[in-house]
């Protein structure tokens, strides 16, 4: 594996909220030599700077695209850039475990640092598709499971319930393949030709599925993937009325009247400008198709902005303003970014193309059971109209069924994660204070997006997450040693009591 060092000392996240002071900064790329062989190497490095980060007191932090609103993937030691360790690997057929019960051709092994856009490429030359994305792709496989990405394939789930096998590399001389034992995919063979020791357990595959960095370097991640298929889009304004407050707390669809009926979209979100509440909530749905060739790509609006765009790709325009002036500003820049589009037709990648970041904003989400969504929407808006208000952003919805990962934030039979998305200031920072302290009040159930701006402590773990983060918390002490938990433990775990 090659290694550069950068030596610097500091390293800024993507959406420059925040500066880290570290000791250096590693760039990495594969060596020379067949995929094979390169892939070894890359391990081999890995519990190499394992072993140079105990030897010298430090901490080591595998990084993704850098995303994260939290410092999550931030730590005072060194930053390992993976970005350019990127092969994926075809699965053969002796590589696949007797009993494994899906199609071995749609199996594949992404080495870490492969971006989401770089795998999407990869499957559309085979046919192939992942099942879902976030609304972006820029970001790394490891990276977008590391802190439970995900999109509003409500009924598919996150992105890190497509992974069915990781391979970690867990000490200086240690590396494990971790798979579940209800659900075995690879054979002993590939394990043994990956020179790793197999693990098959639930407990520890779902801790490890989302643990942000915490479980040693995550090398290579196996994913499912399926048919390449399009998705036939739609946004429109619906009045926010009784008729779609039953539709999002229930998500039954058997009586909607939206673009194509009663038929069960696969993408539902609902994004709530509460300074134009009364002209509807802007509602996207998408529903999925058989691939044929002869559509029209879509192609992004004059803003810039493609139809799987999130908030967040254009409230960073928003400033800090005075109270009086937040609903012209909101309402003028929803304006000027959203397009309300009818039937517009693309692949999972093609509709959720984004790859950039588009100005200095503030998000925070929230996983809740869809069942107490609408107190929760009435809490926001009273809040904004009252003393803890106005705030200067938007208050999105999206929706996706509960994931195994112990520490999934959308750890409901169905979740809405509600997103709350505003100007860079801390006036931003106290409105969401205020919500977690209403829902605290109201006694409503919730968990943070662990990428996004939260207010964790080890009370709110434990009430959020109870017997998983203690399963979780085992899971970790049982695959790696002391020395290299201390490697992989930064300041904000140790915060969060991780």
């Amino acid at each position: 594996m090659k290694i550069f060092k950068t030596n610097d000392t500091q390293w800024e996240n993507r959406h420059e909220t925040f500066k880290q002071e570290i000791r250096n900064l590693y760039k990495l790329a594969n060596g020379d030599g067949d995929a094979l062989s390169t892939y070894h190497a890359a391990t081999k490095g890995f519990q190499a700077l394992i072993q140079e980060a105990i030897d010298t007191n430090s901490t080591l932090r595998g990084l993704g695209s850098g995303w994260s609103w939290t410092r999550i993937a931030a730590t005072d030691g060194v930053i390992l850039d993976t970005k350019s360790l990127n092969t994926v690997f075809e699965i053969s057929v002796r590589s696949v475990h007797p009993n494994y019960t899906g199609d071995r051709s749609k199996l594949f092994l992404a080495q870490c640092g492969t971006a989401v856009w770089e795998l999407s490429a990869f499957l559309r030359q085979r046919g192939l598709s992942l099942k879902t994305s976030g609304a972006s792709n820029g970001q790394t496989i490891c990276g977008v499971i590391a802190t439970g990405a995900h999109g509003s394939a409500f009924d598919t789930g996150a992105v890190q319930d497509f992974v069915v096998g990781l391979h970690i590399v867990t000490g200086a001389n240690q590396h494990v393949y971790l798979e579940r034992a209800s659900y075995p995919v690879v054979s002993d063979s590939f394990v043994a030709q990956l020179g790793a020791e197999l693990k098959r357990d639930d407990d520890l595959f779902n801790a490890a599925l989302v643990s942000f960095g915490s479980f040693g370097i995550i090398h290579g991640v196996m994913v499912e993937t399926e048919d390449l298929f399009l998705l036939e889009g739609y946004m429109e304004r619906r009045p926010f009325d009784a008729t779609l407050r039953k539709l999002i707390s229930t998500l039954d669809f058997s009586q909607a009247n939206l673009p194509c009926g009663n038929e069960r979209p696969y993408h539902f979100q609902m994004l709530i400008n509460p300074y134009d509440i009364e002209k509807g909530a802007y509602v996207t749905t998408m529903y999925k198709r058989p691939f044929s060739n002869g559509y029209i790509p879509p192609m992004p609006n004059l803003n810039g902005l493609g139809p799987g765009d999130d908030a967040p790709c254009f409230v960073g325009k928003l400033t800090n303003a005075v109270p009086q002036l937040v609903p012209l500003l909101v309402n003028k820049l929803l304006a000027g970014s959203l397009t309300l589009y009818n039937k517009q037709m693309g692949t999972l990648s093609e509709m959720f193309s984004n790859t950039s970041l588009h100005g200095k904003l503030l998000s925070a989400a929230i996983g809740v059971p869809i069942e107490r969504l609408n107190e929760v929407i009435d809490l926001l808006l009273s809040m904004n109209n009252g003393p803890d208000g106005p705030f200067s952003g938007l208050f999105a919805f999206r929706f996706i069924k509960q994931s195994k990962g112990l520490l999934a934030f959308t750890r409901f039979p169905f979740t809405c994660v509600v997103e709350l998305d505003g100007a860079f200031s801390d006036k931003t920072q106290e409105f969401y204070k205020a919500v977690w302290q209403q829902l605290d009040a109201h006694n409503i159930p919730y968990a943070f997006h662990w990428g996004k701006v939260n207010e964790l402590t080890p009370a709110r773990m434990q009430k959020m997450y109870g017997a998983d983060l203690d399963k979780w918390l085992q899971a970790r002490q049982q695959l790696l040693e002391p020395a290299a938990m201390k490697v992989f433990t930064n300041k904000i775990m140790q915060e969060w009591g991780l």
